[in-house]
This record gives C-alpha cells, sequence and structure tokens, in this order.
C-alpha cells in the first residue's frame, strides 16, 4: 500500500520517521482510525473534531482543516485504488530537540495510513467472545482519555489474549468497574434498558459510541451511563461493543454465560439503524 506522510506519497514499507519525533520518543500524538465506504468517510467530522481537541491538549500548535483532510484521504484512495478502507490518521508532534518539551510543537508529522476493508453489508461484520482483563485500564495522563500513540496498557492487555481467537477483552478500572474493552466502548441491555459505563471511569469517548447512544435514544431506549459491577454482564439480556471499524458487534459469550439474539433484539436493531445512517450519507452524495 501506498501511505501519505507529510504530503508525500511513500510505499508502506519504505517509510521512515525522524528518531527526534517526539512521537517516537515520549509518544506524544493521536491518531484517529475511521471507515471510507464507498469513498466517503463515516463521521468524518467528528473524528476530525475529537483529533484537534486532543492536539490542543497536547500542545501541538496545528489547525486541522477538514477540507483538506478530505482531500488528503481523496487522494490517498485514490493512489491506492481503493473504495472501500479502514483508514488510520496520525498526528504525531514532530521532530524537537531531546528532552522535554520547553515550548508548543509547531511542526507536526501527518501520516496517512489505508488498508483495504470490504464494502458495506447489512449483516454484522462480526460477532465476538469476551473475557474479563486481569490488566486494569489505566488512568487518563490528562482530563479525559485522549486516543494517544502511548497504546502500552492495551498491548499488555492483548498479550493475556493472544490465544484466544476473534475474543475482546474487557478492562476493569483500578476501582473494579467496568471500564471498555482494549480497541472498543462497550454496552449491555438488560429489561430493555441500555448501559454503558460513564466518560468518568477514564474511558475513550467513542465516535461509534456516541452514534449509538444517539441512535438508542431514537429508538425510545432509555441510555443509563454509570459505574457498573462485572457481574451485571453476567446477568444482562444483551452484551455488545463499538468502534469505528468493526461497527457494532454482539457479544455472544462472556465468560460462562451465553447470549442468544434474534432479529428483534436491540444490538440488531442498532446494526440496522447505523448501516441505514451510513447508506443516507452515500444517497446524498449521489
Amino acid at each position: 500500500m501506498k501511505w501519505i506522510f507529510n504530503h508525500e506519497i511513500v510505499e508502506e514499507d519504505q517509510l521512515t520517521i525522524p528518531v527526534k519525533d517526539h512521537g517516537f520518543l515520549y509518544g506524544v500524538g493521536l491518531f484517529e482510525t475511521f471507515r471510507v465506504y464507498d469513498g466517503l468517510p463515516f463521521l468524518f467530522k467528528e473524528h476530525i473534531q475529537r483529533l484537534q481537541a486532543g492536539v490542543e491538549l497536547l500542545g501541538i500548535d496545528y489547525s486541522l482543516d477538514e477540507k483538506k483532510l478530505f482531500q488528503e484521504l481523496k487522494r490517498l484512495l485514490r493512489v491506492n485504488d481503493l473504495s472501500n478502507a479502514y483508514i488510520r490518521l496520525t498526528v504525531s508532534a514532530g521532530t524537537a530537540p531531546f528532552g522535554m518539551p520547553t515550548e508548543k510543537y509547531r511542526k507536526p508529522s501527518i501520516l496517512w495510513q489505508i488498508k483495504e476493508m470490504p464494502p458495506l453489508s447489512d449483516s454484522p461484520i462480526m460477532d465476538k467472545k469476551a473475557v474479563l482483563l486481569k490488566t486494569r485500564r489505566n488512568s487518563p495522563e490528562t482530563s479525559y482519555r485522549l486516543k494517544t500513540l502511548n497504546f502500552l496498557n492495551s498491548i499488555v492487555a492483548k498479550q493475556e489474549i493472544m490465544d484466544k481467537e476473534n475474543t475482546e477483552g474487557f478492562f476493569l478500572t483500578s476501582e473494579g468497574y467496568l471500564a471498555e474493552g482494549i480497541v472498543s466502548n462497550l454496552f449491555f441491555v438488560k429489561s430493555k434498558k441500555l448501559y454503558t459505563p460513564d466518560l468518568s471511569t477514564g474511558i475513550l469517548k467513542g465516535i461509534t459510541r456516541d452514534k449509538v447512544i444517539q441512535i438508542a435514544g431514537l429508538l425510545n431506549y432509555p441510555v443509563i451511563t454509570g459505574y457498573f459491577d462485572p457481574e451485571e454482564l453476567l446477568d444482562a439480556d444483551e452484551v455488545f461493543i463499538t468502534n469505528s471499524i468493526q461497527e457494532v458487534v454482539p457479544i455472544v459469550q462472556f465468560e460462562e454465560r451465553y447470549f442468544n439474539y434474534n432479529s428483534e433484539s436491540l444490538v440488531f436493531q442498532l446494526i440496522r439503524e447505523y448501516k441505514r445512517c451510513i447508506k443516507i450519507q452515500l444517497k446524498q452524495k449521489m
């Protein structure tokens, strides 16, 4: 694949990053991952807004221009001859003097990465099993969790379940409450109410999470955020996870508990409505 680094098209296996980049040295940087369907990125504005907020919080003096970024995205799709793709957009602090920063970062590095994905389907992309992790979710370094280049907590957690195929791991907070998946936000359903951990638990404010909460409201399902014990999942009617690449994913087994779904289960209603939102965007393009 061809990637774009600081506006230059580069073969992915030939790409190099300066060793003085503070993203490499200290993990100063952020990224967004999102899907492109038929040439259009879904919830692109929301991803860029979250990225901009993080850039400002990390002291990177850079303004993300949504229109220019969209043009760069189209260029990335064109040079790779793709219309359905997984995109990762990274803003690294860029090259700076060795040592801790003494002023704002003013020359960030911008990296676009791409991977082919299947076209939009009416069916769920997958379903998964889930287990409770021994590794606890670390506390955010800032007032709320950012999608930073420092992914060590998630990597350590992933190593716990490397031998478990098609399985997501669920973090607990240091206090023992449900937090989130390694690469996902967590939801469960009980008595026709939708539950998800509160942002104050230190989880990522997921773009797909926000969209699902909005859709659930439109379907007249109460959405309750809070602090939940892991035993709540064993007593739930449905459990599912969300992220921008996998969309909405039913959990068919959590620990020893199995879940059965049908077309009227809330998770499948949400999947249908989520995909309908994507289709509406595609029609607007025509």
